[in-house]
């Protein structure tokens, strides 16, 4: 619960509409509040303990990442992922994460390359038996990792579309045990080209990695188009 009372001055607002804007952020994130989900704000200012000037400002924040969308009188309603959505957000996920890939193999960073590796070794054991789960989980640390690997602050500020995609819509994406396996291979040889300090190969390997994921939603918005004719 968020127990600061909403103050008049600004300073005092701010924290509170950034702590505030942090839990419903985060309930979205773990599918407490699901995509296509209406959050009232009478509701969770409740559920909060929170005034609905900080409220309005969070749920504007989470706008601005793409997370809620706000309708005057109505409230703000979780993003939904239909297809024509979640490709919009991999296109950009394709660009980002090969950018990020390079410049973190041309930085080549060798003790925090542990940390990727790390991230690989888990998504392993959540194969058998399966935890799709943790598996997503592990999934957006990986892809985070690389992110950070960067050392870009704009490359960073692409984090929430990650997040988005990865693990807010993993269920719309139907991830699947033989997908999880292909897509760990895909990492290693992401990690393999940025500790050898390969740029152009690990951008062209990340971008793969995506472009895989948009050819897979492109066959389901296809066959969805003909079941529906």
């Amino acid at each position: 619960m968020v127990s600061r009372e909403d103050g008049g001055a600004a300073l005092s607002r701010v924290p509170l509409v950034d702590e505030t804007a942090s839990i419903i952020r985060e309930r979205i994130y773990t599918h407490r509040y699901p995509t296509g989900s209406w959050l009232r704000q009478e509701h969770l200012s409740a559920e909060l303990g929170v005034s609905r000037t900080p409220l309005r400002e969070a749920l504007r924040l989470l706008e601005q990442e793409g997370l809620v969308k706000v309708t005057a009188g109505q409230g703000a309603q979780v993003i939904t992922g239909d297809l024509d959505t979640l490709l919009d957000a991999y296109q950009l996920r394709a660009v980002v994460d090969g950018l990020a890939a390079r410049l973190a193999a041309e930085h080549n960073h060798g003790a925090h390359l542990r940390h990727l590796r790390r991230a690989i070794e888990v998504q392993r054991s959540t194969v058998d038996p399966w935890a799709p789960r943790d598996y997503t989980e592990s999934n957006v640390d990986f892809h985070e990792h690389v992110l950070h690997l960067s050392r870009n602050e704009f490359v960073l500020g692409q984090l929430p579309i990650l997040r988005m995609t990865a693990q807010v819509f993993a269920p719309v994406a139907l991830v699947r045990p033989e997908s999880a396996l292909r897509a760990i291979a895909e990492h290693t040889a992401i990690a393999d080209a940025i500790e050898a300090g390969d740029g152009p190969a690990a951008e062209r390997l990340a971008r793969a990695h995506i472009e895989a994921t948009i050819t897979e939603l492109e066959r389901k918005k296809k066959s969805a188009a003909e079941d529906a004719s």
